[in-house]
Protein backbone atom coordinates (compact mmCIF):
# COMPACT_ATOMS: atom_id res chain seq x y z
CA UNK A 1 0.00 0.00 0.00
CA UNK A 2 1.62 3.12 -1.23
CA UNK A 3 0.99 6.51 1.07
CA UNK A 4 0.99 9.65 -0.42
CA UNK A 5 2.01 11.53 3.02
CA UNK A 6 2.90 10.23 6.48
CA UNK A 7 4.03 11.19 9.99
CA UNK A 8 8.12 12.11 10.20
CA UNK A 9 9.34 10.04 12.23
CA UNK A 10 11.39 11.62 15.44
CA UNK A 11 14.68 12.11 14.68
CA UNK A 12 15.82 12.78 18.46
CA UNK A 13 15.75 9.17 19.16
CA UNK A 14 16.74 6.74 16.89
CA UNK A 15 17.60 4.00 19.10
CA UNK A 16 14.14 1.99 19.47
CA UNK A 17 14.79 -0.91 21.37
CA UNK A 18 11.95 -3.35 21.38
CA UNK A 19 10.63 -5.93 23.74
CA UNK A 20 8.10 -7.67 21.94
CA UNK A 21 5.97 -9.59 24.29
CA UNK A 22 2.90 -12.04 24.13
CA UNK A 23 4.77 -12.06 20.60
CA UNK A 24 2.73 -15.00 18.64
CA UNK A 25 3.91 -15.19 14.62
CA UNK A 26 5.77 -11.34 14.63
CA UNK A 27 2.69 -9.61 14.06
CA UNK A 28 4.34 -6.57 15.83
CA UNK A 29 7.49 -7.35 14.69
CA UNK A 30 7.05 -7.13 10.80
CA UNK A 31 4.87 -4.12 11.62
CA UNK A 32 8.34 -2.31 12.88
CA UNK A 33 10.10 -3.65 9.66
CA UNK A 34 7.25 -2.49 6.92
CA UNK A 35 7.25 1.34 9.27
CA UNK A 36 10.39 3.23 8.93
CA UNK A 37 10.99 3.55 12.60
CA UNK A 38 14.39 2.72 12.78
CA UNK A 39 14.03 0.13 15.53
CA UNK A 40 15.33 -3.63 16.79
CA UNK A 41 13.40 -5.81 18.52
CA UNK A 42 15.65 -7.18 21.19
CA UNK A 43 13.50 -10.16 22.59
CA UNK A 44 10.06 -11.73 21.67
CA UNK A 45 8.54 -14.04 24.65
CA UNK A 46 5.09 -15.71 24.34
CA UNK A 47 4.43 -19.34 25.80
CA UNK A 48 2.92 -20.97 22.62
CA UNK A 49 5.17 -23.41 20.97
CA UNK A 50 3.80 -23.29 17.62
CA UNK A 51 3.82 -19.20 17.58
CA UNK A 52 7.16 -19.44 18.80
CA UNK A 53 8.14 -21.62 15.99
CA UNK A 54 6.25 -19.44 13.00
CA UNK A 55 8.60 -16.39 14.93
CA UNK A 56 11.64 -17.67 15.12
CA UNK A 57 11.45 -19.29 11.44
CA UNK A 58 10.55 -15.35 10.32
CA UNK A 59 12.85 -13.79 12.37
CA UNK A 60 16.31 -16.44 13.08
CA UNK A 61 18.20 -13.38 14.32
CA UNK A 62 15.96 -12.78 17.17
CA UNK A 63 15.77 -14.36 20.47
CA UNK A 64 12.53 -15.93 21.08
CA UNK A 65 11.74 -16.46 24.95
CA UNK A 66 9.77 -19.74 25.18
CA UNK A 67 8.76 -18.34 28.96
CA UNK A 68 5.51 -17.55 31.13
CA UNK A 69 5.79 -13.54 31.04
CA UNK A 70 4.93 -13.47 34.36
CA UNK A 71 8.58 -14.66 35.23
CA UNK A 72 9.56 -10.99 34.11
CA UNK A 73 11.01 -8.13 36.42
CA UNK A 74 11.80 -4.82 35.93
CA UNK A 75 15.49 -5.36 36.80
CA UNK A 76 15.30 -8.48 33.67
CA UNK A 77 13.98 -5.54 31.45
CA UNK A 78 16.67 -3.08 32.63
CA UNK A 79 19.26 -5.42 31.63
CA UNK A 80 17.50 -6.33 28.40
CA UNK A 81 18.31 -1.98 27.62
CA UNK A 82 15.24 -1.92 26.04
CA UNK A 83 13.23 1.19 25.76
CA UNK A 84 9.86 0.09 23.68
CA UNK A 85 7.11 -2.41 24.57
CA UNK A 86 4.96 -3.94 21.65
CA UNK A 87 2.43 -6.62 23.03
CA UNK A 88 -0.96 -8.17 22.21
CA UNK A 89 -2.11 -10.12 25.58
CA UNK A 90 -4.80 -13.01 25.39
CA UNK A 91 -8.51 -11.30 24.16
CA UNK A 92 -9.74 -14.36 25.61
CA UNK A 93 -10.78 -12.80 28.96
CA UNK A 94 -12.89 -10.09 26.95
CA UNK A 95 -14.65 -11.74 24.70
CA UNK A 96 -18.13 -13.59 24.72
CA UNK A 97 -16.85 -17.11 23.72
CA UNK A 98 -13.95 -16.39 26.62
CA UNK A 99 -17.07 -15.25 29.39
CA UNK A 100 -15.46 -12.40 29.70
CA UNK A 101 -14.08 -12.92 33.11
CA UNK A 102 -11.67 -10.41 32.81
CA UNK A 103 -9.03 -10.35 35.32
CA UNK A 104 -11.09 -13.38 36.91
CA UNK A 105 -9.59 -15.27 33.88
CA UNK A 106 -5.90 -16.87 34.66
CA UNK A 107 -5.16 -15.30 31.39
CA UNK A 108 -5.39 -12.18 32.31
CA UNK A 109 -2.83 -12.47 34.87
CA UNK A 110 0.31 -11.62 32.99
CA UNK A 111 -1.23 -8.67 31.49
CA UNK A 112 -1.90 -8.02 35.60
CA UNK A 113 1.87 -8.55 36.15
CA UNK A 114 3.10 -6.32 34.01
CA UNK A 115 0.60 -3.72 34.98
CA UNK A 116 2.32 -4.19 38.24
CA UNK A 117 6.51 -4.08 37.27
CA UNK A 118 5.64 -1.19 34.15
CA UNK A 119 5.97 1.93 37.01
CA UNK A 120 9.33 0.48 38.27
CA UNK A 121 10.63 -0.02 34.43
CA UNK A 122 12.20 3.43 34.28
CA UNK A 123 13.66 2.80 30.99
CA UNK A 124 10.83 2.24 28.70
CA UNK A 125 9.62 5.10 26.95
CA UNK A 126 6.91 3.33 24.59
CA UNK A 127 4.52 1.28 24.63
CA UNK A 128 1.89 -0.24 22.11
CA UNK A 129 -0.65 -2.72 23.28
CA UNK A 130 -3.25 -4.66 21.00
CA UNK A 131 -6.37 -6.22 22.54
CA UNK A 132 -9.84 -7.25 21.59
CA UNK A 133 -12.94 -4.41 20.97
CA UNK A 134 -14.30 -4.55 24.71
CA UNK A 135 -11.02 -4.41 26.54
CA UNK A 136 -11.92 -0.31 27.12
CA UNK A 137 -14.68 -1.35 29.28
CA UNK A 138 -12.64 -4.04 31.45
CA UNK A 139 -11.52 -4.24 34.67
CA UNK A 140 -7.99 -5.01 33.48
CA UNK A 141 -8.38 -1.86 30.63
CA UNK A 142 -8.12 0.12 34.51
CA UNK A 143 -5.72 -1.44 35.67
CA UNK A 144 -3.48 -0.65 32.57
CA UNK A 145 -4.14 3.18 32.62
CA UNK A 146 -3.76 3.06 36.09
CA UNK A 147 0.00 1.71 35.26
CA UNK A 148 0.56 3.99 33.07
CA UNK A 149 -0.14 6.88 34.74
CA UNK A 150 1.85 5.25 37.80
CA UNK A 151 4.31 5.21 35.16
CA UNK A 152 4.40 8.66 33.93
CA UNK A 153 3.05 8.21 30.26
CA UNK A 154 0.89 10.13 27.92
CA UNK A 155 -1.33 7.96 25.58
CA UNK A 156 -4.17 7.63 23.11
CA UNK A 157 -6.41 4.98 22.86
CA UNK A 158 -8.03 3.84 19.52
CA UNK A 159 -10.82 1.58 18.02
CA UNK A 160 -9.37 1.35 14.83
CA UNK A 161 -10.52 -1.43 11.73
CA UNK A 162 -7.89 -2.34 8.75
CA UNK A 163 -10.59 -0.88 6.83
CA UNK A 164 -9.98 2.14 7.65
CA UNK A 165 -6.97 2.03 5.84
CA UNK A 166 -8.23 0.79 2.72
CA UNK A 167 -7.84 -3.25 3.68
CA UNK A 168 -11.20 -4.70 2.70
CA UNK A 169 -11.17 -7.09 6.23
CA UNK A 170 -12.83 -5.94 9.05
CA UNK A 171 -11.03 -6.52 12.04
CA UNK A 172 -12.06 -4.08 15.10
CA UNK A 173 -9.21 -3.44 17.91
CA UNK A 174 -8.71 -2.25 21.03
CA UNK A 175 -4.90 0.03 20.27
CA UNK A 176 -3.59 1.91 23.47
CA UNK A 177 -0.37 4.23 22.63
CA UNK A 178 2.13 5.68 25.07
CA UNK A 179 4.90 7.64 25.34
CA UNK A 180 6.80 9.67 27.79
CA UNK A 181 5.73 12.90 26.09
CA UNK A 182 2.63 14.07 24.95
CA UNK A 183 0.81 13.43 21.66
CA UNK A 184 0.02 16.08 19.17
CA UNK A 185 -3.59 15.12 19.14
CA UNK A 186 -6.48 14.91 21.53
CA UNK A 187 -7.04 12.08 23.68
CA UNK A 188 -10.12 13.36 25.91
CA UNK A 189 -11.69 9.81 24.75
CA UNK A 190 -11.17 6.75 22.56
CA UNK A 191 -10.56 7.75 19.07
CA UNK A 192 -12.69 5.32 16.71
CA UNK A 193 -11.66 7.49 13.52
CA UNK A 194 -8.11 8.52 12.34
CA UNK A 195 -7.58 12.10 13.33
CA UNK A 196 -7.43 14.23 10.67
CA UNK A 197 -3.92 15.79 11.60
CA UNK A 198 -2.84 11.94 11.33
CA UNK A 199 -5.02 10.94 8.03
CA UNK A 200 -3.50 9.41 5.23
CA UNK A 201 -4.79 10.58 1.97
CA UNK A 202 -4.84 9.38 -1.65
CA UNK A 203 -3.82 5.48 -0.51
CA UNK A 204 -4.09 2.48 -3.01
CA UNK A 205 -7.31 0.48 -1.94
CA UNK A 206 -6.84 -3.01 -2.22
CA UNK A 207 -9.35 -5.37 -3.33
CA UNK A 208 -10.13 -8.88 -2.76
CA UNK A 209 -8.89 -9.83 -5.65
CA UNK A 210 -5.94 -8.62 -5.14
CA UNK A 211 -5.63 -10.81 -2.45
CA UNK A 212 -5.89 -14.11 -3.95
CA UNK A 213 -3.70 -17.19 -4.63
CA UNK A 214 -3.76 -18.09 -8.54
CA UNK A 215 -6.82 -20.73 -8.24
CA UNK A 216 -4.95 -23.57 -9.66
CA UNK A 217 -3.21 -23.90 -6.43
CA UNK A 218 -6.18 -24.20 -4.30
CA UNK A 219 -6.22 -27.52 -3.32
CA UNK A 220 -10.09 -29.13 -2.76
CA UNK A 221 -8.82 -29.10 0.67
CA UNK A 222 -10.48 -25.71 0.82
CA UNK A 223 -13.78 -26.01 -0.27
CA UNK A 224 -17.07 -26.73 2.06
CA UNK A 225 -17.80 -29.99 2.94
CA UNK A 226 -21.15 -31.42 1.94
CA UNK A 227 -22.12 -31.44 5.51
CA UNK A 228 -21.20 -27.72 6.33
CA UNK A 229 -23.01 -26.84 2.35
CA UNK A 230 -25.91 -28.48 3.46
CA UNK A 231 -26.59 -27.71 7.30
CA UNK A 232 -24.53 -24.61 7.73
CA UNK A 233 -23.94 -22.40 4.14
CA UNK A 234 -26.75 -19.82 5.55
CA UNK A 235 -25.13 -18.85 8.51
CA UNK A 236 -22.14 -17.89 6.29
CA UNK A 237 -20.85 -14.73 5.12
CA UNK A 238 -20.06 -15.44 1.53
CA UNK A 239 -17.74 -13.13 -0.85
CA UNK A 240 -16.53 -12.47 -4.64
CA UNK A 241 -14.12 -10.14 -6.09
CA UNK A 242 -16.86 -7.70 -5.66
CA UNK A 243 -17.42 -7.61 -2.70
CA UNK A 244 -15.56 -4.71 -0.67
CA UNK A 245 -14.92 -6.22 2.57
CA UNK A 246 -14.54 -9.52 4.55
CA UNK A 247 -14.88 -10.65 8.35
CA UNK A 248 -12.96 -10.25 10.66
CA UNK A 249 -10.77 -13.90 10.55
CA UNK A 250 -10.82 -16.03 13.97
CA UNK A 251 -8.90 -18.52 15.56
CA UNK A 252 -12.00 -20.70 14.97
CA UNK A 253 -11.98 -20.06 11.12
CA UNK A 254 -12.74 -23.38 9.08
CA UNK A 255 -13.31 -25.05 12.72
CA UNK A 256 -17.11 -23.59 13.23
CA UNK A 257 -19.49 -21.66 10.26
CA UNK A 258 -20.60 -18.96 12.30
CA UNK A 259 -18.81 -15.62 12.88
CA UNK A 260 -14.94 -16.96 12.16
CA UNK A 261 -14.19 -15.60 8.42
CA UNK A 262 -15.97 -15.24 5.35
CA UNK A 263 -15.74 -17.47 2.91
CA UNK A 264 -15.24 -17.11 -1.09
CA UNK A 265 -16.52 -17.95 -4.50
CA UNK A 266 -15.87 -16.50 -7.51
CA UNK A 267 -19.12 -15.90 -9.09
CA UNK A 268 -20.86 -13.52 -9.44
CA UNK A 269 -23.46 -11.66 -6.88
CA UNK A 270 -26.35 -12.69 -9.23
CA UNK A 271 -25.82 -15.40 -9.68
CA UNK A 272 -25.19 -16.57 -6.49
CA UNK A 273 -28.32 -14.84 -5.42
CA UNK A 274 -30.12 -17.05 -8.25
CA UNK A 275 -29.05 -20.31 -6.76
CA UNK A 276 -30.34 -19.58 -3.54
CA UNK A 277 -33.27 -18.65 -5.04
CA UNK A 278 -33.85 -22.23 -6.71
CA UNK A 279 -31.96 -23.97 -3.60
CA UNK A 280 -35.28 -22.50 -1.43
CA UNK A 281 -37.62 -23.33 -4.16
CA UNK A 282 -36.74 -27.19 -3.92
CA UNK A 283 -37.40 -26.94 -0.04
CA UNK A 284 -38.85 -30.37 -0.14
CA UNK A 285 -37.86 -31.65 -3.05
CA UNK A 286 -35.00 -33.67 -2.23
CA UNK A 287 -31.64 -32.94 -0.40
CA UNK A 288 -29.11 -34.37 -3.03
CA UNK A 289 -30.30 -31.95 -5.35
CA UNK A 290 -30.62 -29.18 -3.50
CA UNK A 291 -26.66 -30.01 -2.43
CA UNK A 292 -25.61 -30.30 -6.09
CA UNK A 293 -27.03 -26.63 -6.43
CA UNK A 294 -25.02 -25.28 -3.66
CA UNK A 295 -22.07 -27.62 -4.48
CA UNK A 296 -22.28 -25.43 -8.21
CA UNK A 297 -21.83 -22.04 -5.84
CA UNK A 298 -17.69 -23.63 -5.77
CA UNK A 299 -17.70 -22.05 -2.04
CA UNK A 300 -14.50 -22.49 -0.34
CA UNK A 301 -12.68 -20.75 2.53
CA UNK A 302 -9.66 -18.52 2.54
CA UNK A 303 -6.42 -20.38 2.33
CA UNK A 304 -3.80 -19.24 5.10
CA UNK A 305 -1.85 -17.88 2.92
CA UNK A 306 -4.33 -15.28 1.52
CA UNK A 307 -6.02 -14.93 5.71
CA UNK A 308 -2.52 -13.70 6.21
CA UNK A 309 -2.51 -11.18 3.05
CA UNK A 310 -5.87 -9.74 4.27
CA UNK A 311 -3.77 -8.91 7.56
CA UNK A 312 -1.18 -7.51 5.70
CA UNK A 313 2.18 -10.35 6.44
CA UNK A 314 4.19 -9.32 3.69
CA UNK A 315 4.91 -12.36 1.07
CA UNK A 316 8.25 -13.22 2.86
CA UNK A 317 6.14 -14.39 5.53
CA UNK A 318 6.15 -18.53 5.91
CA UNK A 319 4.99 -21.17 7.98
CA UNK A 320 7.30 -24.32 8.88
CA UNK A 321 7.11 -27.19 6.85
CA UNK A 322 5.01 -28.73 10.50
CA UNK A 323 2.54 -26.58 11.21
CA UNK A 324 -0.52 -27.59 10.40
CA UNK A 325 -3.42 -25.45 8.67
CA UNK A 326 -5.67 -25.79 11.50
CA UNK A 327 -2.92 -24.53 13.19
CA UNK A 328 -1.74 -21.70 10.98
CA UNK A 329 -5.70 -20.41 11.44
CA UNK A 330 -5.49 -20.77 14.70
CA UNK A 331 -2.12 -18.61 14.91
CA UNK A 332 -3.64 -16.23 12.40
CA UNK A 333 -6.62 -15.55 14.13
CA UNK A 334 -4.67 -14.68 17.32
CA UNK A 335 -2.52 -12.18 15.77
CA UNK A 336 -2.65 -8.71 14.42
CA UNK A 337 -3.36 -6.95 11.19
CA UNK A 338 0.30 -5.73 10.49
CA UNK A 339 -0.39 -2.67 8.58
CA UNK A 340 -2.42 -1.04 11.46
CA UNK A 341 -0.06 -1.44 13.90
CA UNK A 342 2.70 -0.32 11.51
CA UNK A 343 0.87 3.10 11.35
CA UNK A 344 0.17 2.86 15.08
CA UNK A 345 4.01 2.68 15.72
CA UNK A 346 4.54 5.32 12.39
CA UNK A 347 2.53 7.45 15.30
CA UNK A 348 4.14 7.00 18.27
CA UNK A 349 7.13 7.52 17.71
CA UNK A 350 6.54 10.35 15.46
Amino acid sequence: MKFSRFLNVNRENMNYRVLELFSGIGGMHFALSSSDVEGTVVAAMDINTHANAVYAHNFPETSVCNNNIQSLTARKIEKMNVNMILMSPPCQPHTRLGNRLDVADKRSDALQHICTILPQCTNIEYVLMENVKGFETSLAHESFIKALHLAGFHWREFILSPTQLFIPNARHRYYCLARKRDFCFSGAHILEEIPEELKIKEAEELSISDLLEPEEVVSEDHYLPDKILSKRVWLMDIVNSESKKTMCFTKAYTHYSEGTGSVYTHLPKSEIDSIFAEVKELQDKGEELRLELLKSLRLRYFTPIEVSSFMCFPNSFKFPAEITNRQKYRLLGNSVNVKVVSFLIKILCS
